[in-house]
C-alpha cells in the first residue's frame, strides 16, 4: 500500500512559489514543472484559488546556466532551487512546503550568490519577482508612479533630469538621451514619434528580449515619458518577429495599460494622449539602424540612408523621431522616481548607470547580467561568469557583437565603460559579451562574426557590400591553409577604408572583430599563413592529426569514435594516429576532453 499523502496544509496561504518563465527558463521546462507544481499541491487539497496565489511566473531570472530555479518562500523564508525538473516538485512540496524542511541538496550553492554578489540591478531587479503579464504587479512596486509624477512638470523639466542623469543610449552610440530628446523637442514640425527598437540582432544577446518578456510595462512606462518630453502622441515598438514571447507579453502589457488609463486619450486626466503600435520586423539585422528600421516601419525596404538629416529632425514619415533602445527606455521610470543625482552616482563620470549584459561563450556561468559601469572585465569573468569552463585559460571576450571587437586577456584589468571599449577597439554595443578561452581561433572568430555581417549587409553601398565580401573571401582561405604572404596587411587596408567610406554603422563597425584579432593576435593569423598551424587546432584543413603525448590522457575515447580505425590504443598508453588510414573527418578530435589532438 502506497503511503498516505499528509493532510496537514496549515500556513499554505504563506507559501509563494516563483518560476521563471523567460525564453531560457521555458525552453529548461519552467511551464512543465508549474503544472507539477500545480499537481501537487491539489492532492493535497488546495483549493484553485490559493493555488493561483501560490505559484507565480517570473521573467528571466538572469542565472541561465541553472534553470530552472525556482523560489519556495514559506512563512517569509525565501530559498532557492536550482536546475529543477518535474521530476523533483513532488519531494519538495512533501518535504520543504509541507514539512518546513527544505531539500539542500538541490539549494543554490555559492556561485549562485557570487553571481549576484557583484551586480547593481535597476531594471532586472524586478524581473525574477513580478508576473510580467500581471499589470497590477507591476503597480504594486511603484509601476506607473513616474507617469504621475512627470505631469505637474514642463516638458523641458522633464528632459533636464534625464539630461542630469547623464544617461546614455543603449543601444551601441552611446549619445546622451537628454540631448536627443532636446534636439527633437525642438524640431519643427508635427506630429512627432518615439520609437523603442527592440530589433535585437546580435549573436549571443538576448538582453532586450528579456526586459521585455520580465517587465514590460517599464518599456511601455518609458516610452510615455519620451513622448510626453519630445511632444509625441505616438509611438512605436518595432521588436524582431522571432521574439514571439516578447510580442506576446507586449500586447497583453499594452492592452492592460490601455484599459489602467496609463495610454490612450488624455491620459491620467493631464490633457496629454499617447498611444503605441507594435511593428513586427522581419529579422533583417540592418533594421536594427536607425533609418532603416524607419523605412521598415513605413513600409518599404529596411536600408539606411545618410545622415543629416537626423531622425531627430525628419524621421518617420518626414517627421521629427526618437529612436531609443529597450535598455533605455526601461531605465526611465526609475531615473524620474528616485532622481537625477540617484542614477549618476552610479557609474563613472562619463558613463553612468548600469549595464545590462548577456554573458555567454566558453564561461561557465552563462546568464543575464546587470552591472554598475565601470566595473572591470576581470569582475564580471571571474567573480560573477565563474571563469572559463573546464578552468581553461581565459582568452579574449567579444563585446559589443559582429560590430565590436576582441579584448585580449592583457586587457582583463580594464574598465568597462564607453570610453575604454572604444579605446581597445571594440564597443559597448547593445550588451552582447562572449567569452573565449584558449581552444578558441581568434581567425576563425573574426570570420564568424565577419559572415554574419556580410549576410546581413543590405547591399546599398560598396564598400560595405563587397569590402567585407573581400576581407571574408581572404579569412576563409586562410582559415583553409591557403593563406598568402601580404593578407594581413591586405585585410587591414580593406578595413579601414570599410569602416571610413560605409554608408551606415553596420558597414563602419563589420571590420572590427578583424582589425581587433590582427592587433592583438597577429601571431595566429602568422601562424595559419607562414606556418601551416592553427594554434587552437580549431581550423580543420590546419589539423595535424597528431597525439600530444604531454597532453594525452589515455582515456581511450579518440580510438572509440574513430570511424576508419586509424587510432591506435592500449590501456595505459598514448594514442597513435595512423595517418595513412586518417581521414581527417575531425571524429578523434571533437570526442577527445583534454584537447590532446594537435
Amino acid at each position: 500500500m502506497p503511503a498516505k499523502k499528509p493532510t496537514k496544509t496549515s500556513g499554505i496561504k504563506d507559501l509563494v512559489i516563483r518560476v521563471c518563465v523567460g525564453t531560457g527558463g521555458l525552453a529548461a521546462g519552467s511551464q512543465e514543472v508549474i503544472d507539477e507544481f500545480g499537481r501537487q499541491l491539489k492532492s493535497y487539497g488546495i483549493k484553485a484559488d490559493i493555488l493561483k496565489k501560490c505559484v507565480n511566473k517570473t521573467g528571466c531570472r538572469g542565472f541561465c546556466a541553472k534553470d530552472v530555479l525556482v523560489d519556495v518562500i514559506l512563512n517569509g523564508k525565501s530559498e532557492t532551487y536550482q536546475l529543477i525538473t518535474p521530476e523533483n516538485v513532488a519531494r519538495i512540496v512533501e518535504e520543504h512546503i509541507l514539512k518546513g524542511e527544505p531539500v539542500k541538496e538541490w539549494l543554490v550553492g555559492p556561485e549562485y550568490h557570487a553571481f549576484h554578489d557583484k551586480q547593481t540591478k535597476i531594471l532586472l531587479k524586478e524581473c525574477g519577482h513580478i508576473d510580467p503579464e500581471d499589470i497590477n504587479a507591476y503597480i504594486n512596486i511603484g509601476g506607473y508612479e513616474a507617469v504621475r509624477k512627470i505631469f505637474p512638470l514642463e516638458t523641458f523639466e522633464v528632459i533636464e533630469e534625464v539630461r542630469a542623469s547623464g544617461l546614455r543610449g543603449r543601444g551601441g552610440a552611446g549619445f546622451l538621451t537628454g540631448l536627443k530628446w532636446d534636439l527633437c523637442s525642438k524640431a519643427e514640425g508635427k506630429p512627432k514619434y518615439i520609437i523603442c527598437n527592440a530589433d535585437e540582432g546580435d549573436p549571443g544577446a538576448f538582453m532586450d528580449r528579456s526586459v521585455i518578456e520580465g517587465n514590460p510595462h517599464s518599456v511601455i512606462e518609458g516610452m510615455i515619458i519620451g513622448g510626453y518630453a519630445i511632444g509625441a502622441n505616438y509611438g512605436y515598438v518595432y521588436i524582431r518577429a522571432e521574439y514571439p514571447l516578447a510580442i506576446h507579453r507586449l500586447k497583453i502589457a499594452i492592452a492592460d495599460a490601455r484599459k489602467k488609463g496609463f495610454i490612450g486619450k488624455n491620459i491620467l486626466k493631464s490633457g496629454f494622449d499617447f498611444d503605441i503600435k507594435i511593428k513586427e520586423g522581419a529579422g533583417a539585422f540592418i533594421c536594427g539602424e536607425e533609418t532603416a528600421l524607419i523605412a521598415s516601419i513605413e513600409g518599404k525596404r529596411g536600408m539606411p540612408k545618410a545622415k543629416p538629416p537626423f531622425p531627430a529632425y525628419k524621421g518617420l514619415w518626414g517627421k521629427p523621431t526618437v529612436i531609443n533602445n529597450v535598455e533605455t527606455l526601461a531605465n526611465l521610470p526609475s531615473i524620474i522616481t528616485k532622481g537625477a543625482k540617484w542614477f549618476a552616482s552610479i557609474g563613472t563620470e562619463k558613463s553612468k548607470g548600469t549595464k545590462v549584459f548577456a554573458l555567454t561563450g566558453k564561461i561557465k556561468n552563462t546568464g543575464l547580467i546587470e552591472v554598475p559601469m565601470g566595473i572591470s572585465l576581470k569582475e564580471i569573468i571571474y567573480d560573477i561568469g565563474g571563469g572559463c569552463e573546464r578552468n581553461r585559460k581565459f582568452k579574449a571576450v567579444q563585446t559589443g557583437g559582429p560590430s565590436g571587437g576582441c579584448i585580449p586577456a592583457s586587457h582583463i584589468d580594464m574598465p568597462v565603460d564607453y570610453e575604454s571599449l572604444m579605446g581597445a577597439g571594440s564597443m559597448m554595443g547593445s550588451g552582447g559579451m562572449v567569452v573565449m578561452d584558449d581552444t578558441t581561433c581568434m581567425v576563425d572568430m573574426a570570420k564568424f562574426f565577419l559572415t554574419f555581417t556580410q549576410n546581413e549587409s543590405c547591399g546599398k553601398c560598396t564598400p560595405c557590400r563587397i569590402g567585407t565580401k573581400r576581407m571574408l573571401e581572404i579569412l576563409t582561405r586562410i582559415t583553409e591553409g591557403k593563406g598568402k604572404e601580404g593578407d594581413i596587411e591586405l585585410l587591414l587596408e580593406l578595413g579601414n577604408d570599410i569602416k571610413l567610406s560605409s554608408l551606415c554603422g553596420l558597414g563602419m563597425s563589420a571590420p572590427n572583430p578583424v582589425l581587433s584579432t590582427i592587433k592583438f593576435f597577429r601571431d595566429e593569423y602568422e601562424a595559419h599563413i607562414k606556418e601551416g598551424v592553427c594554434p587552437a587546432t580549431v581550423c580543420k584543413a590546419l589539423r595535424r592529426y597528431t597525439v600530444s603525448a604531454e597532453l594525452c590522457k589515455m582515456c581511450g575515447k579518440c580510438f572509440k569514435a574513430c570511424p576508419s580505425a586509424a587510432v591506435t590504443w592500449e590501456k595505459k598508453q598514448p594514442a597513435v594516429i595512423d595517418k595513412t588510414k586518417c581521414i581527417k573527418c575531425g571524429a578523434c578530435y571533437e570526442a577527445c576532453p583534454f584537447s590532446a589532438i594537435l
